[in-house]
């Protein structure tokens, strides 16, 4: 499968908190392959060519042949319950682990053991991080790449940068660092859910909060909100930051909704064609680009998709519950 000229095949990676299932794509859709880490709460999954990564509420779960082998990556893993993981888009093999409570920690190609940015620590004791549903001092839930620029997003303590392709990470620099509402209007909302970074710049940032959605132009030291609203999920148009795809709500889980906005963040629509008109009581969790397509994971444990030119919403893989996170590859 390796080989370029050989027919590639669209796999679909799905974490559950009854383990990971793996599908193919073909001409009926998508068709389960196979299962594994059987009653294993997966909480995301990442992979990069044949390799795969399953973080999970007990560490992190490694496999090099599309899912039908695992084996746990533990060594040096000191916070085991992984909130997300990702390895860096630049192909070498450097991965990420953020996890709850709030650390990151960091594994190079052909290492067997995570080194943890102990910054992270200091930053989240310091700062007394927290979680309103959890004892634990905050978590990392979602980071974004471009190139040496890197972001992390903390809940419940706001945004991390870093300047050497994750090997060390700081406060942005218009976030505050403090579970309290920002001070200042240029600042970001603590409560950070996830972190984009356009293509077209390091310095293009957005990010979901529980505080409405934050656009930053320089690289987070300064912060406008486009979207004033709970928000955890949204996609960016790799090829037009002004067009974004957001996951919206009232407050948490109530009254959830699709928006997008083609004139980046001044004007919304609705986008719920195939889906009720709000949802009461649950809310879009994490986006993910599959081809044309984006997937949606929910907050209550639905997958969803929809084409992009037409965000018209259908239920993917019906037989899977309590979904927590989606990845595709082709291979």
């Amino acid at each position: 499968m390796s080989n370029s000229s050989a027919e590639r095949n669209l796999y679909m990676f799905v974490a559950s908190d009854f383990g990971l299932y793996v599908f193919k794509r073909d001409d009926n859709g998508w068709t389960q392959v196979r299962g594994g880490l059987e009653n294993e709460h997966v909480t995301s999954v990442t992979a990069r060519f044949g390799a795969i990564l399953a973080g999970t509420r007990a560490g992190v779960q490694r496999s090099v042949d599309l899912g039908q082998s695992w084996w746990p990556l533990m060594s040096g893993l000191n916070e085991p319950y992984v909130r997300w993981v990702t390895y860096h888009p630049d192909g070498s093999g450097r991965a990420f682990a953020g996890t709850e409570p709030a650390a990151i920690f960091v594994l190079r190609q052909d290492e067997e053991t995570w080194r943890e940015c102990a910054e992270v620590a200091r930053l989240r004791d310091a700062n007394e991080w927290s979680l309103p549903y959890s004892p634990q001092a905050g978590c990392v839930r979602g980071f974004a790449f471009h190139g040496s620029r890197g972001y992390a997003a903390v809940e419940q303590g706001g945004l991390l940068v870093s300047d050497d392709r994750g090997a060390s990470w700081q406060l942005a620099g218009g976030s505050e660092g403090k579970p309290q509402e920002p001070q200042q209007e240029t600042q970001i909302h603590p409560d950070v859910h996830a972190v984009g970074v356009h293509p077209s710049s390091p310095n293009t940032v957005v990010a979901p909060t529980g505080g409405g959605l934050y656009v930053s132009s320089d690289g987070g030291d300064h912060w406008q909100r486009r979207h004033d609203c709970y928000c955890r999920a949204v996609w960016v148009d790799p090829l037009r930051a002004d067009h974004m795809i957001l996951g919206s709500a009232e407050s948490v889980d109530r009254d959830g909704r699709i928006e997008e906005t083609i004139d980046g963040g001044q004007t919304w629509q609705l986008r719920m064609a195939g889906l009720p008109a709000v949802w009461p009581e649950h809310m879009v969790e994490r986006f993910h680009q599959a081809g044309d397509e984006l997937l949606a994971v929910l907050s209550n444990g639905e997958l969803i998709a929809a084409p992009l030119d037409t965000l018209a919403w259908h239920t993917v893989v019906p037989g899977v519950q309590e979904v927590n996170a989606v990845m595709t590859l082709e291979a």
